[in-house]
């Protein structure tokens, strides 16, 4: 029969983020709305649409596809087409088309919305107290997903056949559970038991736990990305036992609380921390402590902050009605071994450290920790750690390529894919020094090609021989590979995800990163763009004795200033500090630090603020990265503004930013009994003075005023929020991290960003 000739039919191609994020659902409803026929499906590209009406219908109807799509959509492009009119008489959801390549955007797992809160908790409802309630608005993604597209047998829920009434709801376009890929309920869908040292308990699981954990006693819980290891976090001997059985030392442990209200009382909740608490992503969001909050002093020891995060499963909801209304949630592992993420690697590795184990039986393909945000007073929020929740969205890229991939750097691994402007950067992995993340780097690494379908052309990694991550690229021989500076890469991150590919002064503060001058780089200001960068100025450079065994024990970065500063009457001083040394231990430094054997110079940042940590007795003792430059910040007063003269230097082709004198001057301060608080604030503003010198000394030279920020020392509030000001006075436009980290987790993005800008020099 001919199609009415007042009828137009249109073929759309969308995309974006419009899978597993309630699209089609809304895309049929909006058809019915304009009294349109056709059809929608996804595909591997996205989401295809066929669509007849009125012509007028026809532009109001596509128009609306970007501007009313669901929340958790992103609608990137929408593509048009004129097809021939069939004179349908409905419009239809088909099912999922699987094309050769893919364009289609990965959904990132979702805490639970409120509605299904509510039904898991409403006695009249059938799903109520089930721990694995979802719908369209909510629930695992990313983390049950084998391949794309997103559908059902597409993931690790294909094991469970859904139940009659499960199956009218998945196919009732009017139901927010209409193709809700997880959609599960008590009768067809996954079961939690607790298995402790009495055997398996498959009845009043959740509610065994919870005695448990009011008992004092720890368990591993198997949560949406991986366990977690649980316990009463206002219980000091709970939180003690947690941390020597998990090896953790003093590294500060994340709080999961009953709700807001509970938030409240442990921490100061202001408009953007409640905002991040309750947002989709659900991260763990830090919060300063309240002191009569009552959570144990030993979850975060000498932090005036709290890693806080909400339930974002209706597993962690029912829990919460038996347990503790705080409760330690820190990674399910061995203090630096991958996250748990099976029953059978929990029985073995888990057991020792846990009285006993919340199981499920829904598997997790991709596991992922918890993301970690730092809200700043200015409104600003610092990316962390960038995992759950916000993995897998893409960060646009300033310019186009092939497909590219950045292996990442050693700590705080991760990697990513980029092509056509998109840069899809991996959730966190963590750092690459044992066989076990080694090889979930690499499985992580095949299996994101592989849902993207995309093969690099060029790998990116780091300059450093040694990490194994460089490693990776070398057993990659078919695939083109680019060496790139650590530092660049950080400035490239900052510049990239900023929308930016113009030249920059770049600051890149951190701890250790590979010179090519062969000395450790770290306090570094750069000429920088995406394609090249020159060393336009650094921190005054001193020994590194040992190597890293100067990284593990702050007390030889304190020799190594005292020793630039008073010579060979270091060990003196270093008394006068009570920091003291065995006489063997000050034979080996007087060699190292007068002949350089096993002593690197180093311009690291992050190695300055060690060294006036340890020289201060704010932190003499490491027992995880970058502790003494936290304790440090920590313990500054907040309304000190004082500083330390310092002289920014000519060295031939670049600049000395000298801080020898401002560590000179912190001792003088100390000895003449000024309190620490001033001497720690004072020295946070003397480096934000000293780098706001040079970046007005380079603008004169170069006219850039354009300043990047980045590198793992910008996690630190006080330096960050003291230099934006400084320089923002000054007039700089300035740059800093707002979707990857300002710390290695961010590599990835700087070094696939450079290999995109080289392929595009080269005319891809």
């Amino acid at each position: 029969m001919a199609a009415p000739a007042n009828l137009n039919r249109k073929r759309l191609g969308v995309t974006g983020v419009v899978q597993g994020v309630g699209f089609r659902p809304f895309v049929y409803r909006l058809a019915q709305r304009h009294n349109l026929t056709g059809w929608v499906r996804n595909t591997s590209r996205g989401v295809e649409i066929e669509v007849e009406g009125p012509p007028a219908a026809l532009d109001t109807f596509i128009g609306q596809l970007s501007h009313e799509a669901p929340a958790l959509a992103r609608v990137d492009s929408v593509s048009a087409f004129e097809a021939l009119p069939l004179g349908e008489g409905s419009f239809q959801i088909l099912g999922s088309d699987s094309a050769a390549d893919t364009e289609a955007l990965i959904p990132g797992d979702v805490g639970t919305c409120a509605e299904c809160a509510q039904e898991v908790l409403d006695p009249r409802e059938r799903r109520y107290h089930y721990p694995f309630t979802n719908c369209t608005n909510c629930g695992p993604r990313l983390t049950l997903i084998q391949k794309v597209p997103y559908d059902r047998a597409n993931t690790t829920m294909a094991a469970f056949a859904m139940c009659e009434e499960c199956r009218r709801e998945y196919q009732n376009p009017a139901d927010r559970r209409f193709h809700a890929e997880p959609i599960a309920c008590p009768r067809c869908g996954p079961q939690v038991w607790l298995e402790d040292k009495a055997g398996r308990s498959d009845s009043n699981a959740l509610a065994a736990a919870g005695r448990l954990l009011h008992e004092g006693q720890i368990v591993a819980v198997k949560g949406l990305g991986g366990f977690h290891l649980a316990c009463d976090a206002r219980r000091e001997d709970a939180v003690q036992t947690l941390r020597q059985r998990k090896g953790r030392g003093d590294k500060p442990l994340a709080v999961m609380v009953r709700d807001l209200a509970e938030a409240e009382r442990v921490a100061e909740i202001g408009d953007l921390e409640r905002s991040l608490l309750l947002s989709p992503e659900r991260p763990i969001v830090l919060a300063k402590t309240r002191a009569a909050g009552g959570i144990a002093a030993n979850v975060a020891p000498n932090n005036n902050y709290l890693g806080l995060l909400l339930p974002y499963t209706p597993l962690h909801l029912l829990l919460f009605e038996q347990a503790p209304g705080a409760l330690i949630m820190t990674s399910g592992n061995l203090s630096e071994e991958p996250l748990v993420f099976t029953n059978e690697e929990a029985r073995v590795k888990l057991s020792p450290l846990a009285d006993a184990l919340l199981l499920h039986d829904r598997d997790i393909q991709i596991p992922c920790d918890d993301s970690l945000v730092r809200p700043l007073n200015t409104g600003e929020v610092i990316p962390l750690r960038r995992a759950r929740g916000y993995v897998p969205r893409t960060i646009p890229l300033p310019l186009d390529s092939p497909p590219v991939l950045g292996v990442g750097a050693e700590q705080k691994n991760t990697f990513c894919l980029a092509w056509d402007g998109a840069a899809l950067v991996s959730h966190h992995l963590g750092d690459l020094d044992t066989v076990e993340t080694y090889d979930y780097f690499r499985y992580a690494i095949d299996h994101f090609q592989a849902l993207t379908r995309k093969d690099p052309v060029l790998v990116a990694h780091d300059l450093h021989p040694l990490y194994l991550s460089s490693q990776y690229a070398k057993e990659r021989p078919e695939v083109r590979r680019l060496g790139v500076q650590h530092h660049h890469a950080h400035i490239a991150a900052c510049l990239a995800e900023n929308g930016h590919t113009d030249r920059c002064i770049g600051i890149a503060l951190d701890g250790t990163g590979y010179g090519p001058d062969g000395t450790v780089w770290g306090g570094e200001i750069l000429i920088a763009d995406l394609t090249g960068y020159v060393r336009a100025g650094h921190f005054a450079q001193v020994r590194l004795p040992g190597g890293e065994a100067a990284v593990r024990h702050p007390g030889r970065m304190a020799a190594a200033y005292l020793y630039a500063i008073f010579g060979e009457d270091f060990t003196e001083v270093a008394a006068r500090l009570d920091l003291t040394f065995t006489p063997f231990e000050q034979r080996v430094l007087r060699r190292q630090l007068a002949t350089g054997w096993q002593a690197p110079l180093t311009s690291s940042a992050g190695r300055l603020f060690d060294a006036v940590a340890a020289a201060l007795n704010v932190c003499r003792r490491r027992t995880y990265e970058g502790q003494p430059a936290l304790e440090l910040e920590m313990v500054a007063a907040a309304e000190e503004d004082g500083f330390y003269p310092a002289p920014v230097r000519e060295n031939r082709d670049h600049l000395i930013l000298d801080t020898l004198p401002i560590f000179k001057s912190a001792l003088e301060d100390l000895w003449s009994g000024t309190p620490l608080p001033l001497i720690a604030a004072r020295f946070h503003q003397s480096l934000a003075r000293l780098l706001a010198k040079a970046c007005a000394t380079l603008r004169e030279r170069t006219g850039l005023n354009l300043v990047a920020l980045s590198g793992g020392v910008f996690q630190n509030a006080r330096l960050l929020t003291g230099l934006k000001q400084l320089l923002h006075e000054l007039d700089f436009e300035v740059l800093t991290h707002n979707r990857v980290p300002p710390n290695d987790g961010g590599i990835s993005l700087g070094q696939a960003a450079i290999a995109a800008a080289r392929l595009k020099e080269e005319g891809w």
